[in-house]
């Protein structure tokens, strides 16, 4: 179905006049004008989740995710200032201490999204005492592993599985910082579990839960995505993967 032109509307971001169609957020309207928000749960191909909130900005004295917030004519919106890039930083510093996230001994490290959107806004130190939590890897499945140390909450994994391949095997147990991913099998490993390399959940972890085995730095360090080029120019590692 065609939207007619009339039903179109704008908004301003940091100064920048962004068109929108009825239905979009403000990442859709965002992201399809080329600009950029700094995001790690955001997938367009999924339904909106709002769970990391690294896409804060500030509309009408407020802050809200604009994964999630709709767009609204001629709405101004905050994606630059220091209140809200400091918000963002202090997000991503929680997000670095809760987990363990060894960037120079990452697999991962350069095709990262968090460690990218962290160069983006700056946020170069963890300030806050970090936790190292003890979790485990687990490499029962002939084709992928799962790091839970560096598992963010973001579920998508959960939604791909969910929504996608329609078998559900990621799920979220527990609530505030006992939150953890869990996989449905009878042991409660991936090895065990409907898990497949072809999955769309396969392809979407945004850090290095989730690797693919047999290919371990394919792709040497200083030569991957986020090497390059920035995030905001580049965009989602998943899309990459994929294209």
């Amino acid at each position: 179905m065609k939207v007619s032109l009339s039903s179109r509307g704008s908004f301003r971001f940091d100064g920048k006049e962004i068109p929108f169609t009825p239905g979009q957020t403000i990442m859709d309207a965002v992201l399809a004008a080329g600009e950029y928000i700094p995001h790690l749960c955001h997938n367009p191909e999924f339904a909106p989740h709002g769970s990391c909130r690294v896409c804060v900005v500030g509309v009408g004295g407020r802050q809200v995710s604009a994964c999630t917030a709709p767009a609204a004519e001629g709405m101004v919106v905050d994606s630059s200032s220091e209140e809200i890039q400091g918000t963002r930083r202090a997000i991503l510093q929680m997000l670095f201490v809760e987990g363990n996230h060894i960037c120079p001994a990452c697999e991962k490290s350069g095709a990262c999204q968090l460690q990218a959107v962290a160069y983006y806004t700056g946020m170069l130190a963890p300030h806050f005492t970090h936790f190292f939590p003890r979790r485990e890897v687990d490499a029962s499945h002939p084709d992928f592993i799962i790091d839970f140390n560096r598992c963010i909450l973001c579920e998508l994994c959960v939604r791909a599985s969910r929504d996608w391949d329609g078998k559900r095997v990621f799920g979220i147990s527990g609530r505030g910082l006992a939150s953890h991913l869990v996989i449905d099998s009878p042991t409660g490993r991936l090895g065990d579990s409907s898990f497949a390399a072809t999955d769309k959940a396969a392809h979407v972890c945004p850090v290095g839960a989730i690797l693919p085995k047999h290919r371990g730095y394919e792709v040497p360090i200083g030569e991957r995505l986020y090497d390059r080029e920035p995030i905001s120019l580049v965009g989602d590692v998943a899309a990459h993967e994929e294209a």
